[in-house]
């Protein structure tokens, strides 16, 4: 009996040894020092900072692809001034211009033939290049991360009910929808949507704020064709990228019992800077081509409703003399803006009334599921496809702006589905996390200059539409488009991407910060969100050796390493 006993408590200790080397196993194996969910720019530039601060670290992608937009089809760098771009965005950018120096990489025309715009950006002077092709920038990212403790991890979705293990105020691990589980010291969240940060129940919001609400003058509603900065300067609002006057909002011209057409929004109307949850639309940022060997011709979609683009169809109807003399700025025949990439490419991006903004179909998608994210996604495509086809061959386009535009396709050589499309919608805005400071419009004025700078800004205030709507004239128009100047780079607060201790001390978010919807409108833009993820990259660090919170690191040392990193701060 006593030799039973013997061997049933040797049996039970071996399975319970089992049990705990499983899963100390499996711990040890999905887990690092810093733990990054998004594979963003901004992902990119924390991972390699940490790791270069001899610190482990996780990227988990939820695509088949690094990078997100720079990879994506944003090529034309959005700077403002590119001396404030420093650290590990700046080597970026010169090994972006190291990669074009090879004549390798120039495939379908000669370097000398290139010239991005007649603009200095990539002149000989610089040490650096702002214009590439998305293959290019993935190339140059996995390029930096070799040779680095930085474990990538592609295909894999944050679990977003129940994925979030927590011990009061710290994240301890984050499981995937696979069942996957990883476990950190600090995390990251480098996503665009913001889905660590608001499964971790940080506060957050979504939309656009009232003006009354931070003091500001160009937030909420922007149906004025011109707004004023709180220091008395002109902002061009709604009188960019809209309608020709006299477009007839109605299924039946005139008739208002017909109904409006597509993606006009109706009901009530708020009032101008009054808050509201809309968003800045999203496009693709198309990667054209021109060269034949490469191009891939716009074809109609299977879905294609011509009714849907009945709005530009009437645009171009409602010019009163020759369709060059239609806007007094851009192209003068077609609604895009076609900015040249190496390689007869292109990185093409709204421009005018009705053009590749998805006006006003994208409010849900910060809070939607994946999947019906996904089919958010597919329905931008699905217009944007049908738009290209329309512009280059539908016979109510006129034939100038037809016979321009079917000159260009997607390109063979770029992304991984057979069309040419890319997957990375561009998600300008989502949810902004509220922190214990916000950035706000009076950051980017120059009027409040946070202490604690960990980067700057330097772009415009700056919004796309966000809502299409029947003017008080009754006509079809476009409303929330802003572009303000903003006068000097200005700094980003420490404050602003860490959120409320009580709330989470180890998580760090450089992408969904702590700004007002017109402050981000400056903030967004990739260079700064790879100079925020290097920031993130180096509190983390910080955080980790001294055992604190995220809130807790002395700021003066911050400032020394970001320094000694290369970061412009001031």
């Amino acid at each position: 009996m006593r030799i039973k006993q013997v061997l049933l408590a040797m049996i039970t200790l071996a399975v319970i040894a089992s049990l705990f080397y499983s899963c100390t196993s499996n711990e040890n194996l999905n887990s690092a020092d810093v733990v990054i969910y998004g594979g963003t720019s901004a992902g990119i530039t924390a991972a390699i900072q940490a790791a270069r601060l001899k610190k482990s670290v996780v990227i988990i992608e939820p695509t088949n692809r690094l990078g997100g937009l720079t990879t994506g089809g944003l090529g034309q760098t959005d700077i403002g001034n590119k001396q404030v771009i420093g650290g590990v965005a700046r080597e970026f950018y010169r090994n972006i211009k190291a990669h074009y120096k090879d004549s390798a990489n120039w495939v379908w025309q000669l370097r000398s033939e290139y010239k991005d715009g007649g603009q200095t950006r990539s002149g000989k002077e610089e040490d650096a290049m702002w214009t590439f092709e998305p293959s290019a920038a993935l190339k140059v990212y996995h390029k930096m991360i070799e040779n680095l403790d930085i474990t990538i991890i592609y295909n894999q979705k944050l679990n977003r009910v129940t994925g979030i293990s927590k011990d009061s105020n710290t994240i301890n691990s984050i499981s995937m929808e696979s069942g996957d589980t990883y476990f950190g010291k600090v995390f990251i969240d480098a996503s665009y949507e913001g889905d660590l940060m608001a499964a971790a129940g940080v506060s957050y919001t979504v939309g656009r704020e009232s003006n009354s609400q931070y003091g500001e003058s160009l937030n909420g509603v922007q149906s004025n064709k011109f707004g004023t900065t709180l220091q008395g300067t002109v902002s061009n609002n709604s009188v960019y990228h809209n309608f020709i006057e006299g477009v007839d909002p109605y299924i039946v011209k005139g008739d208002p019992s017909s109904g409006l057409l597509p993606f006009i929004t109706g009901g009530e109307y708020k009032g101008e800077g009054q808050g509201d949850n809309g968003l800045q639309a999203y496009c693709f940022r198309m990667t054209l081509t021109n060269h034949p060997g490469n191009r891939i011709p716009f074809k109609k979609p299977k879905n294609y409703n011509e009714l849907e683009y009945e709005l530009l169809f009437r645009n171009y109807e409602a010019a009163e003399g020759p369709i060059e003399e239609m806007y007094a700025y851009g192209d003068p025949l077609v609604p895009w803006i076609n900015s040249a990439m190496p390689n007869r490419k292109t990185d093409t991006n709204n421009q005018k009334g009705f053009s590749t903004d998805f006006i006003g179909q994208n409010w849900e998608y910060p809070e939607a599921s994946y999947e019906e994210r996904e089919k958010i996604v597919t329905r931008h495509r699905q217009y944007q496809q049908g738009l290209m086809w329309t512009l280059a061959y539908h016979p109510r386009i006129p034939a100038k702006v037809r016979e321009k535009v079917s000159q260009w396709g997607t390109c063979k050589d770029e992304y991984e589905r057979e069309d040419g499309w890319q997957q990375q919608l561009y998600i300008r805005e989502a949810r902004r996390m509220i922190s214990n400071y916000v950035m706000t419009q009076k950051n980017c004025e120059g009027i409040e200059i946070v202490p604690d700078p960990i980067g700057m800004a330097a772009y415009g205030m700056d919004s796309h539409h966000v809502k299409r709507y029947v003017n008080s004239n009754g006509y079809a128009s476009n409303e929330g488009n802003v572009e303000a100047h903003v006068k000097a780079p200005f700094p980003i607060s420490y404050r602003s991407i860490f959120p409320r201790k009580e709330e989470c001390s180890n998580l760090l978010v450089p992408i969904c910060l702590s700004a007002t919807h017109i402050a981000f409108g400056s903030i967004r833009m990739e260079p700064v969100f790879m100079v925020l993820g290097q920031s993130s990259g180096v509190i983390a660090s910080l955080a980790i050796e001294e055992d604190k919170a995220v809130q807790e690191i002395e700021y003066n040392k911050i400032r020394e390493v970001l320094i000694k990193k290369d970061q412009v701060l001031e």
